[in-house]
């Protein structure tokens, strides 16, 4: 049985790189479980190039290009068993050679990359970062659903209510926040250097200063009305003010931490469970979601969209648009704007022949890399101009 796809994440570009970014890792679930040791595998891939092109999705299936395999135990990888992967696992680039990869026993394992045999080792782990009852006994782990990093730093959030700050190269945690909530914390990202974002299962976004040594949050926003879990979370890059995070009920959400404690945006989005959201990390005013329900959603809020060219080719668009009227005004950004002439928002759902769930998503350059309980990975090539 092949592998459906849980996460998939670009390797960072070097300061100032020329180059297209030129290799991924991605993480997986629902292997089969050979008798004896549970085993899994986990893998880095190239992209394609040349037929993805034109914003047509390439699938990248193995063995295709395949630089690397190792397995390894269910608890050294990012794979449930019976938890829904994309809640509760995560896998990161800590930096070119080094990798984060996050399991649903609660350990957490950086693993290095040597491309020029391209093999994979285990270069350090965590054993019970995350647990229920007791860090020492044999049982108990508690899946760690998400994880960000910041070399040398290590953010993890897990199934248990508890934050971790690991350091690369130290062999303890630097911090750990035992009972940061009393509910499951979904996901986490930086905000600033020292300051964390977390959203959990109760609809809640949390902001933990790092500095401070009480395990209380320095600010706690909520969604009004039911509280729907919050299951993904991104800042945009330039500012950092404006949080987007996504949930059960597939809307996605828009918050300035600078005011209020409620989303001042609440936009209809998809169908099911919001599994990723991301801001493109040099383009903000593009952002992508994805879903449970087989969507994957380009989100344009830059300037003149109805007259500018697509920032997609146009085969296979499915495109809505949405008045800034249905939106609060209260704050003038890319993304919160009362500016009269940018009166629409482009959404464009990339796939919309999907079936089966988008569990990832990650974007770099005019590089988009997914994954799908199709079990399957996809590259989209822009052809934005600029690129």
């Amino acid at each position: 049985m092949e592998d459906k796809i849980s996460r998939t994440r670009w390797r960072p570009l070097p300061a100032a790189a020329l180059q297209p970014p030129d290799l991924f890792a991605t993480g997986s679930w629902d292997n089969e479980v050979p008798a004896g040791p549970a085993w899994r595998r986990g893998a880095i891939f190239p992209p394609g190039r040349g037929a993805g092109g034109g914003g047509t999705p390439r699938r990248l299936k193995s063995p295709f290009g395949l630089l690397a395999t190792l397995e390894m135990r269910a608890s050294m990888v990012n794979i449930m068993e019976n938890l829904i992967c994309c809640v509760t696992s995560s896998t990161t680039f800590l930096d070119q050679e080094r990798i984060v990869v996050a399991s649903s026993t609660g350990a957490v394992t950086i693993f290095r990359h040597h491309q020029n045999n391209q093999t994979l080792s285990a270069n350090h782990r965590w054993e019970k970062a995350h647990y229920h009852v007791d860090q020492d006994t044999s049982c108990g782990g508690a899946a760690c659903t998400g994880v960000v990093c910041n070399n040398p730093e290590i953010v993890t959030v897990g199934e248990d209510g508890r934050i971790n700050l690991f350091r690369a190269d130290q062999r303890d945690a630097v911090r750990t926040i035992d009972n940061a909530d009393s509910s499951t914390l979904h996901a986490v990202t930086f905000l600033r250097t020292t300051e964390i974002l977390t959203v959990n299962s109760i609809g809640q976004l949390k902001i933990w200063d790092l500095r401070q040594q009480r395990n209380e949050p320095s600010q706690i926003f909520s969604l009004a009305g039911d509280r729907v879990p919050l299951h993904c979370v991104d800042r945009h890059p330039n500012q950092q003010h404006i949080v987007a995070t996504g949930g059960q009920d597939g809307m996605l959400s828009i918050w300035d931490i600078r005011q209020g404690t409620m989303p001042v945006s609440l936009l209809n989005a998809h169908e099911a469970e919001m599994w990723e959201v991301h801001f493109h990390p040099s383009d903000p005013d593009h952002l992508f979601t994805c879903s449970e329900d087989g969507s994957l959603w380009h989100w344009d809020t830059s300037t003149n969209v109805s007259e500018k060219p697509s920032f997609l080719h146009q085969g296979g668009r499915s495109t809505a648009y949405l008045s800034h009227g249905t939106i609060n005004q209260s704050v003038v950004s890319a993304w919160l704007s009362n500016d009269p002439t940018k009166d629409r928002m482009e959404i464009t759902n990339l796939i919309p022949n999907q079936t089966l769930s988008v569990n990832s998503l990650d974007v770099l350059g005019p590089y988009l890399v997914y994954g799908t309980d199709a079990e399957a990975i996809y590259e989209f090539i822009w052809i934005e101009p600029g690129y």
